[in-house]
């Protein structure tokens, strides 16, 4: 029963079907895991075992009597503590909320357990989910799963780990900035950032409401694709007919492939190799707006978060992190004015994008310039810590700012992944080119 730990969400989700895997001994399996493991707390914020075994149990029953909900009824996921949970604390890896309890689940956390998914617990993040590296002095701060010493990728870092470290069949964490994409590809797995507004956001803390976006991180693209539909109820889209071969990608080279650390740079080199030995046709394009909008995003990003923390803040500013409180502070120099006249131009920048990448089927970039930095270094160097965590989300924050839904795929090359990125809505899409490049990556 312990390979039961390193299958992908599908395969764990086939066995149940099959008679195979018994639901209720499956978690059980994840939950020792949990317990006996070394990292545990910095892992898990909170373990909701009595909420797991009694939905395993249900499970169990359906898979007895026929009637499962969805492929993946009886499977065990990780949650980010910022997807409110009834009755269990909800802090989003901040002090300040410490003590927070909701009365109801979130909304994508109510679906998914409607479709037999089962709760393990809420996972470490960054805080306030204001960092895509991982590090949270405040809380924890989750292993790598490939460098000790080394970050893991935020904010959803703990939800990265749990997968990583085969404490749970897949995670859901959140993507503001490349929130679910960085600790993917840092942690050697799939992370999908959903269209903005296609999941729902209620009940889930926030940070940047025009940003933010629902997503899973898991093992496989099959998982991605499981997964995303049980949060909607349904079956997920339909992966059937996925092949590379006369599918154009566009390398984006405006910024993108700027200043890449010599690991990404060659990881990102093979996995183009290969997509093109699969039949892809790749064509280099520039969009000079996007190094516009990333020079003036952080604006949009802080002043709608101080907007909605601000308050919050300053009443207790001394329970925060100073990186990150510096960086909320950041939005008070914004006007209204200027927040509404950059939108404008933003919405501008994404035409404009959007016309120059009208004849290809995806965008293709590496998912992050940089492998993950020393844990010791970005708490004692302030200059370190900036830039690290600009340069980490610098490609993924591409997807956000033009509105896109994308797609992190590991290259084999340890914490480098290899991004895909789609139009708005064409989730589905993504997906069914994700699966034939996994198919070619892997």
């Amino acid at each position: 029963m312990e390979e039961w730990r390193w299958m992908s969400a599908a395969a764990l989700g086939r066995g149940i079907g099959a008679g195979e895997i018994d639901p209720v001994a499956l978690a059980r399996v994840y939950l020792d895991a949990i317990d006996s493991y070394e990292h545990r707390d910095r892992i898990y914020a909170r373990v909701t075992r009595s909420r797991a075994l009694a939905e395993a149990e249900a499970a169990q029953a359906r898979a007895k009597a026929g009637r499962r909900l969805s492929a993946l009824d009886g499977v065990p996921i990780s949650w980010k503590d910022l997807f409110d949970t009834a009755g269990e604390g909800t802090e989003a890896g901040s002090l300040l909320l410490e003590g927070r309890v909701p009365e109801c689940d979130a909304e994508v956390l109510r679906v998914a357990t409607g479709m037999g998914l089962v709760c393990l617990g809420k996972t470490h993040m960054s805080e306030l989910a204001f960092s895509g590296l991982g590090l949270n002095p405040s809380t924890a701060t989750p292993p790598n799963v490939n460098f000790d010493g080394a970050v893991p990728g935020g904010s959803s870092s703990g939800a990265a780990a749990s997968v990583a470290f085969g404490l749970a069949a897949a995670g859901i964490g959140s993507d503001t900035g490349g929130s679910v994409r960085v600790p993917s590809a840092w942690n050697d797995l799939v992370g999908l950032k959903t269209t903005h507004g296609r999941l729902s956001l209620e009940g889930v803390v926030p940070l940047c409401l025009e940003f933010d976006t629902v997503g899973p991180l898991c093992r496989s693209v099959e998982d991605a694709s499981l997964l995303l539909g049980a949060m909607e109820g349904n079956a997920g889209p339909d992966l059937a007919g996925g092949d590379l071969k006369g599918v154009r990608l566009g390398i984006l080279t405006s910024v993108a492939l700027d200043g890449l650390r010599d690991a990404p740079k060659a990881a990102f080199e093979s996995a183009l190799g290969r997509l093109r030995d699969a039949g892809a046709i790749c064509e280099s394009f520039e969009v000079p707006g996007i190094d516009e909008a990333l020079g003036f995003g952080g604006k949009l990003y802080t002043a709608e978060a101080y907007g909605l923390w601000g308050d919050v803040i300053e009443a207790a500013p001394d329970k925060m992190f100073s990186e990150i409180l510096e960086r909320f502070r950041l939005g008070k120099a914004v006007s209204a004015p200027d927040y509404v006249a950059l939108w404008r131009q933003l919405k501008t920048i994404r035409a404009e994008y959007a016309s120059a990448t009208a004849g290809f089927d995806a965008v293709v970039v590496p998912t992050t310039p940089n492998l993950p930095p020393d844990v010791e270094r970005l708490g004692a160097d302030h200059e370190y810590y900036v830039t690290e965590n600009l340069i980490s989300l610098r490609n993924t924050r591409i997807g956000n700012l033009m509105g896109l839904c994308s797609l992190s795929l590991p290259t084999g090359v340890p914490s480098c992944g290899v991004q895909l990125m789609c139009a708005p809505g064409d989730d589905a899409r993504l997906l069914r080119l994700g699966i034939a490049a996994e198919a070619v990556l892997s």
